[in-house]
């Protein structure tokens, strides 16, 4: 009996040593996601520490970390069995950032100049309330179940969707959030912030100031290979340089998220795999990269800083809008975009106009056809920084769909020939929720 009792205990010991061994690298990026994550919900949000755990962060492993705030610093702090521990820090205007030990906290920092859309306008080119119209093209039945199919019923934790908006004609024709969300509420984006990156090299591209199809701007790369790769290989994605875009273990994209002081450097570090615009590999690493060529674009930090809101977020009245840097001050373009429901609105409302907000032209018409173009092998489901149905990915929408979609199904759907624009912010992604179903029967509540 005492060798069974041995032999269960070894194998329970062997056990504990395994998952410890396969566990504990990954404590480091537990607790980053964790603090981050609780730091910008806080802070940027005002959610509760509680709700940011029971929402945000209730996924795989994040939950193990133990949680704690310090609203005078205004910090979050995160570990896990007391073992590497995480700090992240708000800064006003730059949002929360996962800082490591040797990042200096008593260094002064720019921070963006705001400016609020002043006019007597009413949403969404203005900010007063959005004019109530009633449309004779809308089942608004057919469009009130196909909203109400989104959210989850009493009890439930599927779905989990938070907010529904659409906007057809430039009108609210619905308008939903989940309990404890509301139209002033922030909503990460996650990669949704791609296609606010590449709509900077639009506007720089209609101002003249910029080419992407001339070779990158990469001093490392001037003499090897990748001395090819142009701007436009790298909105596309298909610039062939390794990436690994695994959230599921360490991998290049969360050593940058959670580890990395400058994550415009991610990418610029890894070799050749492929001959550029031969092979598509979607790349958090790229559109960090892109972000930090739109830095050297500019003379100073603050000029940097300042672009992103007076040529786009600020100027289209998206007021609620924060992207997020990293240590080096850059903003992190792959991911840590914020906005209200309908602040996102705004920004499909953008794309569906071919860049015309309100009789001022952002970027030219051919940016919007551009983006929306597929991408050398990547079976028509990517432009450049937004996602595409022209290869029928959702089957039962129209294939002239193009889209932004981030992490756990943040999505901004784009119909130009219905002039319409869908918003759904939550947690789950495919098959818990019905993407196909959803964008089916919201469009097909809309008669043309």
């Amino acid at each position: 009996m005492k060798k069974i009792f041995r032999f269960i205990g070894l194998v329970l010991l062997a056990a504990i040593i395994y998952y410890g061994f396969v566990t504990y690298p990954k404590l480091d990026l537990i607790s980053g996601f964790s603090s981050k994550s609780i730091a910008s919900g806080h802070f940027i949000d005002n959610r509760s520490m509680k709700t940011i755990e029971e929402g945000d962060n209730d996924i795989n492993m994040i939950d193990l970390a133990k949680n704690e705030i310090d609203e005078k610093t205004k910090t979050a702090f995160a570990s896990v069995y007391g073992l590497k521990s995480r700090k992240a820090i708000y800064r006003e205007g730059l949002g929360a950032v996962l800082v490591d030990d040797d990042f200096d906290e008593s260094k002064p920092y720019n921070v963006p100049k705001r400016t609020k859309l002043s006019n007597n306008l009413s949403f969404p080119y203005g900010n007063n309330e959005p004019e109530k119209t009633v449309f004779p093209t809308v089942d608004y039945k057919k469009l009130e179940l196909a909203v109400a199919s989104a959210f989850d019923k009493k009890g439930e934790k599927k779905q989990r969707t938070r907010s529904v908006l659409v906007l057809y004609k430039d009108k609210i024709i619905a308008e939903k959030y989940a309990d404890g969300f509301t139209k002033t509420s922030k909503i990460l984006g996650w990669s949704m912030t791609k296609s606010l990156t590449a709509t900077y090299f639009g506007i720089l591209q209609k101002q003249g100031k910029f080419d992407i199809n001339k070779p990158a701007p990469v001093a490392e790369w001037k003499n090897d290979e990748r001395k090819d790769i142009t701007t436009n290989d790298l909105l596309h994605m298909n610039s062939g340089l390794e990436w690994e875009e695994d959230y599921t273990q360490i991998s290049d994209v969360t050593k940058m998220l959670f580890q990395a002081e400058d994550m415009s450097k991610s990418q610029v570090e890894k070799p050749a795999a492929f001959k550029p615009d031969t092979h598509w590999n979607y790349s958090s690493g790229t559109t960090n990269l892109l972000s930090g060529i739109l830095r050297q674009q500019f003379k100073t930090h603050q000029e940097y800083l300042d672009f992103w809101f007076s040529s786009l977020l600020d100027k289209i009245g998206m007021n609620s809008a924060i992207v997020e840097t990293d240590m080096a001050g850059n903003f992190v373009g792959s991911s840590y975009g914020w906005a209200t429901t309908r602040d996102w609105a705004k920004f499909g409302l953008l794309y569906l106009h071919k860049g015309n907000w309100n009789g001022e032209q952002i970027f030219d018409e051919s940016w919007a056809k551009y983006v929306a173009t597929p991408t050398n092998t990547s079976k028509g489901q990517y432009g450049a920084q937004f996602w595409l149905n022209a290869g029928g990915y959702f089957p039962d929408v129209p294939k002239e769909m193009f889209y932004c979609s981030g992490y756990q199904g943040q999505m901004i759907a784009i119909f130009p020939s219905k002039d319409l624009v869908i918003v759904r912010m939550g947690l789950t992604e495919e098959p818990d929720f019905d993407f196909n179903g959803f964008l089916r029967d919201v469009v097909g509540s809309v008669k043309q």
